[in-house]
């Protein structure tokens, strides 16, 4: 093929992205809701309730009480006002430490959200609404082999293994956004914008953060939609999801999810499990996204969160990923003078 010939094909598909990124944000239909638009789930709520919060809606008074006691990336309330303290002659903190609750970096980069998670006009405390504590119904002595690996906070450095590339965690790694990729797709400190483009077979969803695009094809029925599923091989990040139109809504079922984005994801499935996602259109600006996640492996029960998109006009900006990619070498490198100096 000619390149002019490519240029033309690129220009042609290029114009048909942008032109379904155009349908009306605000068209309806009662069998199929139409998903196709920009969307942030951007909100200061987490995954579980937090310690001292008994009830899962708030009203917007307690709503700003709560955020305005909350951290931001390990940086206390008191501390997000006076802004970073660097301090050049404590040199880099030690294995464990939490890099951002030292103050080592500034926030003007962070953008979590000002209110708590806004659902169907209700400011929510947790996105887990079953159980109606909040919590994860983990069992306490799960019989599988399976084993989360869990980094602690967020925000702690120095935690995982630098054997080689592949002991380090993923987002470490760039390759996806574990929390935001899905299944189950949760707001961050940053970037959480989204694209849905939606066409006759197929729902896309590209994640601002790594741009981690999630194509999950359609089908006329769930018996359809399972029997078309790939090879169990194949574990594939983000997993084998498979989706149909239900009471006005997409269903996505999940399976499979790649076994290390699982032990490093608050939403872990083992390869017995699967995540069942609804996208619900509830109004012209709001998607209600709800997501249960089943496992008798690990969870006493199953459970189920729910939070919201909003339609918004900002763009998906460029996320480069360049803190792993070009911390690599010296995180690896490190690791090898400190073994060379303990001989």
């Amino acid at each position: 093929m000619s390149s002019k010939n490519r240029i033309v094909i690129a220009t042609a598909l290029t114009g048909l992205l942008l032109s379904l990124s155009s349908i009306s944000s605000h068209a309806q239909d009662s069998s199929r809701p139409q998903l196709t638009g920009t969307w942030s789930n951007a909100s200061r709520t987490g995954l579980t309730r937090a310690r001292g919060v008994e009830t899962l809606v708030v009203s917007g008074e307690r709503a700003e009480q709560i955020v305005a006691g909350m951290a931001i990336a390990g940086i206390s309330p008191e501390n997000v006002a006076a802004g970073p303290a660097i301090d050049p002659e404590t040199g880099a903190p030690p294995a464990g430490a939490e890099d951002f609750g030292l103050r080592g970096y500034n926030l003007f980069w962070t953008d979590p959200g000002s209110t708590l998670a806004n659902v169907k006009g209700e400011f929510r405390t947790s996105y887990i609404i079953n159980p109606e504590n909040g919590q994860v119904p983990r069992l306490e002595n799960p019989t599988t082999d399976f084993r989360r690996t869990s980094f602690g906070s967020r925000y702690l450095t120095g935690v995982a293994s630098a054997d080689g590339p592949e002991d380090l965690p993923i987002g470490e790694r760039c390759i996806l956004s574990e929390g935001k990729a899905g299944p189950a797709m949760q707001s961050g400190l940053y970037n959480n914008n989204y694209q849905f483009v939606q066409t006759d077979d197929y729902v896309m969803i590209e994640v601002e953060q790594m741009h981690d695009a999630r194509i999950i094809p359609t089908f006329s029925s769930p018996e359809e939609a399972r029997a078309n599923r790939r090879p169990k091989v194949l574990q594939q990040y983000m997993g084998d999801s498979v989706g149909w139109y239900e009471d006005g809504a997409l269903v996505v079922e999940t399976i499979n999810v790649n076994p290390q984005q699982m032990q490093q994801s608050s939403t872990a499935i083992t390869k017995n499990g699967k995540v069942t996602e609804r996208f619900i259109r509830y109004s012209d600006t709001e998607i209600v996204y709800q997501f249960t996640v089943e496992d008798s492996d690990l969870y006493s029960q199953l459970w189920t969160a729910e939070l919201s998109f909003y339609a918004t006009d900002d763009q998906l900006y460029e996320y480069a990923c360049h803190e792993g990619n070009y911390s690599m070498p010296g995180i690896l490198a490190g690791a090898r003078r400190l073994e060379a100096e303990q001989k």
